[in-house]
Order: structure tokens, then C-alpha cells, then sequence
């Protein structure tokens, strides 16, 4: 970028990182452009295909007529459908208009942080967190105080740490689980603790992403608005993307106090309107419909982590946690630093990750991007052959390291 377009751009722009799970996946197309065989294990996509039944329920909409502007949260049926599945899927008692449908749950988080905080204002991120959350809340004028855990941890925040960082400045709390990116999933009785802590802080609300709640390994998921004490002061996010396999049709939705769901609706009325309206409807068949395509995913899921996991505790040096959800692993590559092969030195996970796509052209993403400086994230949401494949690479990477 020259002198002159740099200077008409805005500060905000400037400011703002790119995100590094795109860069990464565009650095891996780049070189599979020049004839290199990369591997790509960057993107947080399920590689299976939309279910059939589905696509059916766009194709309908399609040929009925749903090809035209929806209200700005949502239509109605998609809403309801919503509004039934938070009841008897999560225990929340969310009312239809206190539903916003909007293009992905990135949208959603976007739309929140656009109403929520002015200049100055804070918000807690619990770390490892995903890419976005940071970006986000500094293009709404906020500062992210971000609130760090390891391996050692599972990757979870303690209650007592939340307390700790919390200030008259403090708007929300964010966090996804299960998380992406460390898969962690947070207990019913960690839960209970952030919530209690929440509770005893009047005007102050959680922001609970909770996209990945079908790919859970270990029992049903938890849904922290459902608990007493927080239950009016909670904004659940979710969508269509990670559990059917929707990621390109963009549909995200929320679950929030009235007040604020209109507020969202503004801000979304006046960037994008409504969703697609065939899109819509399809997603009201996903909730409704045949549920076998998801968990027969969850099952392909979870037999992907044991698989990389295993393969990646061959590797000496090489740290590694057991995910209870999502499709990513999150490894520890703290012992890797400080060592060299030929020109490649690995003083941080960018070096880490960087060697790794031109060494054996595997694409993974630098756990600095997560607010995890140690570490590197791995999307399993690949096939077993590929899978496979990346492990040797990476270890044959990793061995000529001294």
C-alpha cells in the first residue's frame, strides 16, 4: 500500500488486524496456486456438505416465491422455530421478539458491541478466544481486557480472575464454548461460578457464543443464560454454520434482553437489512428436521480428534490438550521455541506456524491470533487421509528443529 491511499484510509481501518485465520488460508491457497500439494488445516469449516434435506427446503422457498426483502430480524417462522429450540433444547426463555436473525454470528457479535459500548468503555474476553472478538470490540470504541489461560487450565478462565479484572468501565463478558479455538468446554459448575460473579454486578452481561453446541463430546451442552441470577442479563449467540455445515449460507441469530434485541435490529436495519429469505427458510427446516446429519457429524468429529491427538503426542516437545467440543486442537509449542533449521528460527507461534507452510506446506494458525502466544491452532474439519498426512508432515518438520 503507498503513502498517498494509506493516508485515505481511516484510522479504524489502519488499526484494525486482519484476520488470521483468512490470511493463513489465503497464504495456503497462494501456494497451492504455485503447484505446491498444501494441506490447509486454518479454516473453522465442517468439510461435509449442507444436508439434503436442507438445500430441499431452500430450493421450495426458491420456486414459492422467498426472494424478496425479510423484516430486518428475521421472519417470523425462523424466529419461533428459535424462540422453541432455546426453550426446549437450553432452558432459555427467549421471546420471538427477542430474537435477531442476522448474516452469521459474526454479524450478531458485531450488532451487540455496536449497541452496547461507547468510547472507552471494556470489555472481558476470556483467552484463548476467537479471532474476531477483539476486532470487534475495538471497532465499537471499546477496549478488550483480555483475561489469559494455558493448557495447564484446560484453557479456562477462573471466576476469581473475572472478579479481579472487572471495573465501573466493564459492559460484558464474551466467551465461546465450546471454544474455539481450544475446544474446551466449560462445566456446568464453571459456568455457575462466572455466572455467580456476573450476578453480583449490577448493568454488567454476558455475551455466551455458543456456535459449536452440537460438535459437544462430553454430554449436553450448557447454556449459561439459563441460570439463575443471569438469566436477564445474557446474550446468547449462535447459528447455522458449525452444526449443519451452513458456514456459506451466513445466518447467525441471537437470543437477548428485549431492549437490547431492538437495539440490534437498528444498527442491522441500517448495514445489511434482513438475511436471505430462502436462507431463512432453510434454516427453519434445520431446526425442525432430521438432526441425524449433525450428530453423525459430531461422531466424525470426535473420531478426528482422537486421531490427530494421538498422532501429534508422537511428537516430542509437542503439548497437547484434549478437546471436549468444536473441531480445533490447540497444542502447546512453548518447547519448540529458540530452535533453528537452516534459515527458519522459531522464537513465537508466527515462526512456528510460517515454517510449517513453507517447510512441508501444512497451513495452521498462530495461537497469538487467539490471544495464546504459545500455542497454534489445528481445524480437524478435514479427512482422515489428510489428517494423516499433516501429522507426518509436521513431524518430519519438527524433528530437523535444534
Amino acid at each position: 500500500m503507498n503513502t498517498v491511499s494509506r493516508e485515505l484510509l481511516s484510522q479504524r481501518i489502519l488499526n484494525m488486524e486482519e484476520s488470521a485465520t483468512i490470511k493463513m488460508a489465503q497464504l495456503a491457497r497462494d501456494l497451492s496456486g504455485k503447484g505446491h500439494d498444501v494441506i490447509s488445516l486454518s479454516l473453522g469449516e465442517p468439510d461435509f456438505d449442507t444436508p439434503a434435506h436442507i438445500k430441499k427446503a431452500a430450493v421450495e422457498a426458491l420456486e414459492a416465491g422467498y426472494t424478496k426483502y425479510t423484516p430486518v430480524p428475521g421472519l417470523v417462522e425462523l424466529r419461533e422455530a428459535i424462540s422453541n429450540k432455546f426453550k426446549q433444547q437450553n432452558g432459555l426463555d427467549y421471546g420471538v421478539n427477542q430474537i435477531v436473525v442476522s448474516n452469521g454470528a459474526k454479524q450478531s457479535i458485531a450488532n451487540i458491541a455496536l449497541s452496547l459500548l461507547n468510547e472507552g468503555d471494556e470489555v472481558i474476553v476470556l483467552a484463548p478466544f476467537w479471532v474476531s472478538y477483539k476486532a470487534i470490540i475495538e471497532m465499537a470504541g471499546g477496549v478488550a481486557v483480555i483475561l489469559k489461560s494455558g493448557i495447564e487450565e484446560d484453557y479456562k478462565v477462573a471466576p476469581e480472575a473475572i472478579e479481579a479484572a472487572i471495573t465501573d468501565k466493564t459492559k460484558f463478558i464474551i466467551f465461546s464454548s465450546p471454544c474455539n479455538p481450544t475446544g474446551s468446554v466449560y462445566t456446568r459448575e464453571e459456568l455457575k461460578g462466572i455466572a455467580d460473579v456476573v450476578a453480583r454486578h449490577e448493568d454488567l452481561y454476558i455475551v455466551s457464543d455458543e456456535i459449536y453446541e452440537h460438535i459437544t463430546f462430553s454430554g449436553k451442552h450448557v447454556s449459561i443464560g439459563a441460570m439463575e441470577g443471569v438469566k436477564d442479563r445474557t446474550i446468547t449467540v449462535n447459528g447455522f454454520s458449525k452444526g449443519f455445515a451452513m458456514t456459506g449460507w451466513r445466518l447467525g441469530y441471537i437470543g437477548a434482553p428485549l431492549w437490547l434485541a431492538k437495539a440490534c435490529a437498528k444498527i442491522q436495519g441500517q448495514f445489511t437489512s434482513g438475511a436471505t429469505a430462502f436462507g431463512q427458510k432453510a434454516a427453519t427446516e434445520a431446526l425442525k428436521g432430521d438432526m441425524t446429519p449433525t450428530q453423525n457429524m459430531k461422531k466424525a468429529f470426535l473420531e478426528r480428534r482422537d486421531l490427530v491427538r494421538n498422532l501429534l503426542l508422537e511428537i516430542p516437545g509437542m503439548k497437547v490438550n484434549n478437546p471436549q467440543g468444536a473441531f480445533y486442537i490447540f497444542p502447546d509449542i512453548s518447547a519448540f521455541f529458540g530452535t533453528s533449521y537452516g534459515e527458519y528460527k522459531i522464537n513465537n507461534a508466527v515462526d512456528f506456524c510460517e515454517y510449517l507452510l513453507h517447510e512441508v506446506h501444512v497451513a495452521v494458525v498462530p495461537g497469538s491470533a487467539f490471544g495464546a502466544d504459545n500455542c497454534f491452532r489445528i481445524s480437524y474439519a478435514a479427512s482422515n487421509e489428510h489428517l494423516i498426512e499433516a501429522a507426518r508432515r509436521i513431524k518430519e518438520a519438527l524433528v530437523k528443529l535444534t
